[in-house]
């Protein structure tokens, strides 16, 4: 299906809002009806209609096409945050007894949701290092249900070979999800790779204005029903209508926004990577990146984050950078049209902190629009403060 066509018309039957060009806010908590048949009709299908705003709304409904589209998926699902929706997709899929196989440091509230919250529930889970997929069939358990995969993450960038840990998911019966908020649809679609379900944190590139919070779950129709009536429906973890007008108008400016991004990272990287006072730079785009061909065969453009280790005696000396920036706000999240800054010393106290999972000198990156000159110039001279 033509990009510009899921963009600019797909779900988009104007004919039906007074021939408006952008959709309209439907900001009702719920539908009438004019008769008790049609309400009956509606409410028998309620994954599709817009009978109440917990389940389906009509604006909404038009960014669950757009974003099927988009990956390749048969439906799609909108919640209030990517961890709504990434907690969904996993409770969809295991009960009591099961066993959970995921790669190492992942998103730190799907670590949380995995090691701790349904630890409470008897799910177990195995955290495995996974650049190496024979490390997926290695941990699987007789209970093991489900392989979580974050390709790459968001901190440190290690992938997964997608189409490998598949074939063994495959081999074993298991469920595969996939965490695509780094990467988007446009530069990886982990379905045509055989992933079952992928999940998106909607905050970051694809409403792309730092000023809403989202999560998108694709995968088959039959499976995102199941989750429609039981997680979604059950928990309420919706999304407003609003905000999924946010995202659509996001998405127009996709395509654009991740080719400015692919043509400007690299250059900062690069000089990033040359500097006498940075010992390593986490790019998957960038050669020195031990899975550098690998990126290059999964994805089809670099993306905007990245992290360095700074050359640093101690933490002041990494705070001192982070401070003396002018062009990067300190922030939690990315995909926005501003540049951030995330540092691992954020997370300690001290240098002796051993329970943070990032060592102090660590600091990730997120690259917005802005002129890459710019951006160099306020490194080079934060880095003049080490």
């Amino acid at each position: 299906m033509d990009l510009y066509y899921i963009i600019n018309e797909l779900g988009e039957e104007r004919e039906n809002y007074l021939y408006s060009v952008a959709p309209p806010i439907f900001q009702t908590a719920m539908s009438c009806f004019p008769n008790v048949e049609a309400m009956r009709q509606s409410l028998a299908n309620e994954s599709e209609t817009a009978f109440y705003t917990r389940g389906n709304n009509a604006t909404t409904d038009i960014l669950r096409k757009k974003m099927a589209a988009f990956e390749e998926t048969e439906d799609a699902l909108i919640f209030a945050s990517g961890s709504a929706a990434i907690a969904a997709a996993v409770l969809s899929v295991v009960e009591i007894g099961d066993h959970i196989v995921c790669v190492q440091k992942p998103y730190s509230w799907t670590n949380k949701l995995l090691n701790q919250w349904l630890k409470r529930f008897g799910v177990s889970t195995t955290m495995i290092d996974g650049t190496n997929p024979e490390n997926y069939e290695k941990a699987i358990q007789p209970t093991t249900k489900l392989f979580f995969l974050e390709s790459p993450n968001s901190f440190t960038f290690e992938l997964q070979d997608i189409e490998a840990v598949v074939k063994i998911a495959q081999k074993y019966n298991l469920t595969t999800i996939l965490d695509n908020s780094y990467a988007t649809p446009l530069n990886q679609k982990p379905v045509t790779m055989g992933v079952d379900m992928v999940v998106h944190s909607a905050t970051k590139y694809l409403s792309g204005h730092s000023d809403t919070v989202a999560g998108i779950l694709c995968g088959k129709k039959t499976h995102l029903k199941k989750v429609f009536e039981s997680e979604l429906m059950t928990i309420g973890g919706i999304v407003s209508p609003f905000n999924a007008w946010l995202i659509l108008r996001g998405l127009r400016t996709l395509p654009i926004r991740m080719q400015r991004v692919a043509e400007t990272t690299p250059q900062i990287v690069n000089f990033l990577a040359s500097h006498p006072k940075v010992s390593r730079v986490y790019y998957p785009f960038h050669p020195s990146h031990p899975q550098f061909e690998l990126a290059q065969r999964q994805m089809k453009a670099p993306t905007g984050q990245f992290s360095i280790e700074l050359k640093a005696p101690n933490i002041n000396a990494v705070e001192r950078f982070c401070n003396s920036l002018k062009k990067f706000l300190l922030a939690a999240s990315w995909g926005g049209y501003e540049s951030l800054i995330f540092p691992a010393c954020t997370l300690y106290t001290s240098e002796n902190y051993a329970t943070a999972p990032f060592h102090w000198s660590l600091v990730r990156f997120y690259i917005g629009l802005e002129e890459p000159h710019l951006l160099i110039a306020d490194l080079e001279q934060a880095l003049a403060q080490i």
